[in-house]
């Protein structure tokens, strides 16, 4: 398993979030300290809020997530033809955005991964795994804080919403190397962030100030509004509250890439999730929820695998050293393994299994440490090679 840290624990990251060499991200993370000696006018961009961009039309669409994985690149190939034979139209860069018409299989079987879904596009077909499924529905944004509230927490509800650093410098290394790449930080469809600040500029454009409420260290934002909607009761609300605790109990089957949820021996939850790649990286066992948080940064600092993700959102700890459930944006691969450890879920799912699961957490403070975690928490059993 590989260690990360995340508000004074460790834990094990779950995303393939970069590439990068531990020599290479030192090299962007020494370059990011001189942030300020960048052109004034490359460090102004960085650092000036953003309206929305204009996406595509589309009840639902697909952003390239496959630039998560390595900031210097992340092209894939649109191709003519769901197949990797076919001819490619163009490359695809980071982050764009496709209206999503559905999901095909493969003309032709590839053996280069294991995932044989692709997304059909106007312009041709993309490979589904590096699509993470979004919509664009921006919000109206609140003007004022809420009475009596130094902060809320918000979800952002379109396919992804760049963010202007307001420090001085970067802190944090996943805002290093956006900046050694001259890139704009940015947040994605489903993550869940901390708002503790709001202004109105004087052409009436509303800006949050976006911070992380566990985890933080250091790093600010300002953000268009209109991409984050505030979260409610109704977000964290008790799912079948009146289930005996005792009688749940979550099961992860490492074989076929799954997570089921049961009362007493009834399933009433099923999703596909991707854990952990290395041998052992989840652990099986009879495992106890301890810790459960809305949402949390997680970075990891070992060789070959240093980087930070922010907003990690519907995050359910049930291992001592860090392994959770929790949603996960950069990839659309569920049904592999793709994880350092942890158990990715799409953001619904984490959700969902967040709020079902034993303890109860509320919208404030947004987090619980169970210190009687052998007591009256949710049993997370995982399992391998059972047919």
């Amino acid at each position: 398993m590989t260690p990360c840290q995340f508000a004074g624990i460790l834990v094990v990251m779950s995303s393939e979030r970069s590439s990068l060499s531990r020599r290479d991200f030192l090299k962007l993370s020494a370059l990011g300290l001189g942030a300020l000696a960048l052109p004034p006018q490359v460090w102004e961009a960085l650092s000036t809020p953003r309206p929305l961009p204009e996406f595509p039309p589309g009840e639902l669409l697909g952003r390239n997530c496959a630039a998560d994985v390595n900031l210097a690149g992340g092209m894939i190939e649109l191709r003519s033809r769901p197949s990797v034979t076919a001819s490619v139209v163009r490359k695809v860069y980071r982050d764009e955005v496709f209206t999503w018409i559905r999901e095909v299989p493969a003309e032709t079987v590839s053996f280069d991964v294991p995932s044989q879904r692709w997304v059909e596009t106007p312009e041709g077909y993309l490979r589904a795994r590096y699509l993470q499924p979004c919509r664009n529905q921006p919000n109206v944004p609140l003007t004022s804080m809420p009475e009596g509230k130094k902060g809320f927490w918000a979800e952002v509800t379109v396919p992804y919403v760049d963010l202007a650093i307001a420090n001085p410098a970067p802190v944090s290394a996943w805002v290093r190397d956006h900046v050694a790449y001259q890139l704009q930080p940015r947040l994605y469809y489903h993550q869940v962030m901390w708002i503790d600040q709001i202004r109105v500029l004087d052409d009436g454009r509303v800006q949050y100030r976006v911070n992380e409420r566990y985890g933080n260290p250091g790093d600010l934002f300002w953000a268009d509004a209109t991409a984050f909607r505030p979260l409610t009761e109704e977000d964290v609300a008790p799912i079948h509250p009146d289930v005996d605790p005792a009688t749940k109990k979550i099961v992860v089957n490492l074989t076929y890439q799954t997570l089921s949820c049961y009362e007493e021996e009834r399933e009433v939850f099923f999703c596909r999730v991707s854990t952990g790649a290395g041998t052992g990286s989840t652990p099986l066992g009879n495992h106890s929820i301890w810790r459960k948080l809305i949402s949390v940064r997680m970075s990891n600092t070992a060789e070959n695998a240093s980087y930070e993700l922010p907003g990690i959102s519907w995050t359910t700890l049930f291992v001592g050293n860090g392994v959770a459930i929790h949603a996960t944006t950069a990839h659309n691969d569920f049904g592999f393994p793709r994880s350092h450890g942890c158990v990715n879920c799409r953001p619904e799912d984490a959700k969902w299994i967040f709020r079902w699961c034993h303890p109860t957490v509320s919208l404030e403070p947004g987090e619980l440490t169970w210190t009687d975690w052998r007591s009256g928490s949710t049993r997370v059993i995982v399992v391998d090679n059972v047919f």
